[in-house]
């Protein structure tokens, strides 16, 4: 364009006493800590680009590539926002250039595109800007969770993005969200590259299907726009 237990007492035994039932409590505590986002048989190339073009879909994009050699420093709310390289890490000029070139292919595709998110991160808003796939809205709903801490810490913030990824868009549309790679991976369990889209199918709640992924080369080779 960054998450000391009370001592136990020295008469209490620290086995946990579970008796028959333990096997049980295990198969419980295995299914709560499944993740949300269900596996469905993953599409790629046109087969995928066919689903987007129905609508109903959400699309998870991480930022395009970014200038490594800046560094983020944030010391107060906000700071995140700044579009200041000597404070925080900027979008990349090839990045600005990949998610253009991203944004042209999807218009050549016919992918409709309904409401278009961004993390308030400079580089994930100018990522958005770059798709050219209409007006920006800012949400903290997919923070960085460097940040976390600003909005309720990791689990939060992943759980605002799961209600995102879950919530359906406008008919015939596909809503479309900029934001970062450790989120995507914390939410979904899915790590993107960078400038790399993430298809999912919402299923209310928290719920919903990961259905494929297209980099900026396959976009590009889909529209017939690049190699």
């Amino acid at each position: 364009m960054s998450t000391s237990p009370s001592p136990a007492s020295v008469h209490s035994d620290p086995r946990p006493r579970w008796g028959p039932w333990w096997w049980l409590l295990a198969v419980l505590a295995g299914a709560l800590a499944a993740p949300v986002g269900a596996q469905a048989p993953e599409l790629e190339g046109r087969p995928l680009i066919e689903t987007l073009r129905q609508g109903g879909y959400n699309l998870y994009f991480r930022h395009a590539a970014t200038e490594w050699s800046q560094s983020d420093r944030v010391e107060r709310p906000g700071d995140w926002t700044s579009c200041d390289p000597d404070r925080m890490r900027q979008l990349a000029a090839a990045g600005r250039q990949t998610a253009g070139a991203v944004g042209a292919a999807m218009r050549a595709l016919a992918i409709p595109v309904g409401r278009v998110y961004a993390s308030p991160y400079c580089r994930t808003v100018a990522t958005a800007e770059a798709l050219d796939m209409g007006p920006v809205t800012t949400t903290t709903d997919v923070m960085n969770l460097r940040v976390a801490d600003h909005f309720g810490g990791r689990q939060a913030i992943a759980r605002t993005a799961r209600v995102r990824l879950a919530t359906a868009p406008a008919a015939g549309r596909n809503d479309v969200y900029v934001a970062h790679g450790n989120l995507a991976r914390e939410a979904t369990g899915v790590y993107p590259g960078e400038g790399e889209g993430l298809v999912f199918r919402p299923l209310g709640g928290e719920a919903f299907e990961f259905v494929g992924r297209l980099g900026p080369e396959q976009w590009r080779r889909l529209a017939g726009t690049g190699p």
